[in-house]
């Protein structure tokens, strides 16, 4: 199945649950974040189809992969602490979370 068809349901799954529990304004971080996490994950694994070095223990685009990933968390971090009227920490960490996670489980299992 496409990963980022798989992304924007999961954004919308979790921005609707934030949505329900937090109210409105826990909607906005929780899709700007989902948002993130997806691009971050779609590019990750495009990388990943790079050349790969047969001396390396790792995948192709493994290091370039989890740094977009590392990236991803202080985005969310500098967000929340610049703003945090309008990013909410739990909010935007379930975005985040909720999103990326299952697309890498998904990624990992394609790979194996």
């Amino acid at each position: 199945m496409n990963p980022a068809l798989i992304g924007v349901g999961l954004t919308g799954a979790v921005t609707g649950i934030s949505w329900l529990t937090w109210g409105r304004a826990a909607a906005v971080p929780a899709l700007v974040m989902g948002l993130v996490a997806m691009g971050i994950q779609l590019l990750a694994h495009r990388l990943m189809r790079g050349p790969v070095n047969p001396k390396s223990p790792f995948p192709a685009g493994w290091l370039a992969g989890t740094g977009l990933r590392l990236g991803g968390i202080v985005v969310m971090v500098l967000l929340v602490v610049l703003d945090r009227e309008r990013f909410a920490p739990l909010p935007a960490a379930l975005g985040y979370l909720g999103v990326l996670i299952p697309l890498l489980m998904l990624e990992l299992r394609k790979t194996t």
